[in-house]
């Protein structure tokens, strides 16, 4: 066999990175040319009546780019990326251009952007959101540095450069201008400036300094804090309509108006805007998704279309549950447990066909569920004490397997005394915390994992690595016997590690510690979003001392175990490995639904041990242990035929 071969499944991984940096500027180029379209609409919405009044051009000037602006949605629209959506939002575009040839009513314009706009993100959606509630400081320390030298210190439009300037600087304190502006749409235009005037784009500050200069700007106009806290506080149905920072950044306080009334909208506004930390960043974002999708999907059932409630009832579970997973472990794992088993059990009855009440039950089930996992993940519930504990726990259960596989490398190597293809190990779990750290970035900076990809990329690097640990499992066993095979292990195999198993082992060490990562990597994500740096450094920390400690007591106890006991021992660790990682991709697979689920009544349920309660994950197990039983047993054979034959 050539070398070159023994590079294929390195090459498939490189390539799956390739492919995703290709897929991530192609999605950023997307979602860029939305946001444009999206932030030409806002405009729209927010100007067009400064522009016509009863049929009237008022301002030739603004009414000459409204007619462009209208033209340049319609075009931009038509160029997106091919959708089924994208033909009735050109038709929209041409609805709302023609409205404005027509010198519309500026309420009906406005309602057509405004409407075309939330289609628009429905049909393509863009983060409309920070990843973390915006620094109230930090926004005004930027403003200070950047804006008020023509907005003015207090926002008024009267800063030191504000005269000649034409168009004047904006007036954030003008109420009436400003209720019709979302955080989203200050922050596109601090992002990417306005065309014809004098406001440039302010693209070289972070994201997060932009929203929070945003919200800083976006709260000159209302003041009323302390009203807007105890509305906030004493109103859940307040709490329902702003559940998260994408409602935040997106509801303008007219939208908020129209339900709550101006009043007590413009007071939420003036609370939340100050201090947008009192949103929870965590859980009710997608668990309304979940709720949603959920209700959507037995709506779906009782009109006898399974598959379309089947494909809600995974939505519900990807795109909404799933994301929370992280969070959620960290605060309840048990409940976790319990709502991902009862989703599963609600996707199998909906597959198997059961009586409507009975799948109706199941999401009623869910909803309770769903309620105490709201509760767990409130802000109230967050403490430094639960994230210490949550980074310390992630990092040990995520870091345990890696370590333990390629620690057991480490020691097999300087058994055999082949210290120099030592480099190729740990350039394999050093190449995988690189290849970590870059996901880590296109994760935050480019994509989102979505939760389907989350678990495909665990199903099969766990199945691949369950495949690997079998053979290498068998092989350690089969070198457990004999001392006289001492010499050929130091000699014969070693040089056969070097020139032919080198990369391999490089491989197996990449593959093994990039599956951690990712999963650890999306934890600490989650967790990032409570804020509480410290706590999460110090968790991750203080699991990281642990798993050196574990490091070091292993390869010191592996030089003074005789040969042959090392052997054994590491046979039956990588061995429970590979039964514990075949239950773990199995079980991911079957939340992407790659892989059937058949359902084990009073069946234990312990991921962290790759056991689930189905049949499919449990049949893999048996398959893995079945197959290292064969191998064993053969190596015993071969073990007592060599041991007669020297015994002759």
């Amino acid at each position: 066999m050539q070398p070159a071969r023994r590079f294929r499944i390195l090459l498939i991984l490189l390539a799956a990175i390739g492919g995703l940096a290709v897929q991530t500027a192609e999605a950023r180029s997307a979602a860029d040319e939305v946001q444009t379209i999206w932030r030409l609409l806002d405009y729209l919405a927010v100007d067009y009546g400064g522009a016509v009044a009863k049929g009237e051009v008022t301002s030739t000037v603004e009414y000459a780019e409204m007619t462009e602006f209208s033209a340049t949605v319609r075009k931009g629209i038509a160029a997106l990326p091919a959708s089924p959506a994208r033909t009735g939002l050109v038709a929209e575009a041409g609805k709302l251009e023609a409205a404005i040839a027509s010198k519309s009513d500026p309420g009906k314009v406005a309602g057509q952007a405004r409407g075309l706009a939330a289609d628009l993100l429905a049909a393509y959606p863009v983060p409309l959101a920070p990843r973390k509630a915006p620094d109230p400081l930090r926004g005004a320390q930027v403003y200070l540095e950047n804006c008020a030298i023509c907005h003015g210190a207090r926002g008024d439009g009267n800063g030191p450069q504000a005269k000649g300037l034409d168009p004047a600087p904006i007036d954030f304190t003008d109420a009436e201008r400003a209720r019709k502006r979302s955080l989203f749409a200050l922050y596109q235009v601090i992002g990417q400036g306005l065309e014809g005037t004098s406001m440039p784009s302010f693209a070289h500050l972070p994201s997060d300094d932009r929203w929070a200069v945003a919200a800083y700007a976006g709260g000159f106009a209302f003041r009323d804090v302390s009203t807007g806290r105890r509305i906030w506080n004493q109103t859940p149905s307040a709490r329902e309509l702003v559940p998260n920072l994408q409602a935040f950044t997106s509801l303008s306080p007219e939208a908020l108006g129209h339900t709550l009334g101006p009043e007590q909208a413009d007071a939420i506004t003036a609370y939340l805007r100050s201090d947008p930390r009192a949103l929870s960043t965590a859980s009710p974002a997608t668990l309304m998704v979940a709720r949603d999708k959920l209700a959507q999907s037995l709506a779906a059932y009782r009109k006898g279309n399974r598959d379309d409630a089947g494909r809600l009832a995974l939505s519900a579970y990807l795109d909404g549950f799933e994301p929370i997973e992280p969070i959620l472990t960290t605060r309840d794992a048990a409940l976790m447990a319990r709502i991902e088993s009862v989703m599963s059990d609600y996707r199998v009855s909906i597959a198997r066909g059961l009586p409507i009440d009975a799948v109706a039950g199941k999401a009623a089930a869910l909803e309770t569920l769903f309620a105490d996992a709201e509760a767990a993940l409130s802000p109230d519930a967050a403490s430094d004490a639960s994230t210490f504990v949550g980074a310390l726990t992630i990092l040990l259960r995520e870091g345990l397997e890696a370590l333990l596989i390629v620690v057991a490398m480490i020691a097999f190597l300087r058994k055999a005394e082949r210290p120099e293809v030592l480099s190729y190990v740990h350039g394999g779990w050093i190449a995988a915390l690189v290849a970590g750290g870059a996901t880590w970035a296109i994760a935050t900076y480019a994509i989102s994992i979505s939760g389907a990809n989350r678990e495909l990329t665990e199903g099969f690097g766990s199945l691949f690595a369950a495949v690997v640990l079998v053979w290498v499992g068998i092989w350690m066993h089969g070198k457990s016997h004999a001392e006289s095979w001492q010499r050929y292990i130091r000699e014969a195999m070693g040089k056969a590690l070097s020139r032919r198993s080198a990369w391999f082992l490089f491989g197996l060490a990449f593959l093994v510690v990039y599956r951690e990562v990712f999963e650890t990597i999306l934890f600490f994500a989650a967790l990032a979003t409570q804020g509480s740096g410290g706590a999460i450094a110090a968790g991750a920390g203080t699991a990281l001392a642990i798993l050196a400690v574990i490091a070091w007591v292993m390869l010191r106890y592996s030089r003074v175990l005789p040969i042959g006991k090392f052997f054994a021992y590491s046979s039956a660790l990588i061995a429970i490995l590979a039964v514990v990682l075949a239950g773990k991709g199995a079980g991911a697979l079957q939340e992407a639904d790659l892989l059937g689920i058949t359902p084990l009544t009073h069946f234990p349920r312990f991921p962290a041990l790759g056991i689930f309660p189905s049949l499919e994950p449990l049949l893999l197990q048996l398959l893995a242990l079945a197959i290292l039983w064969i191998g064993y047993r053969y190596n015993s054979q071969q073990h007592r035929r060599i041991a007669a034959t020297h015994g002759q």
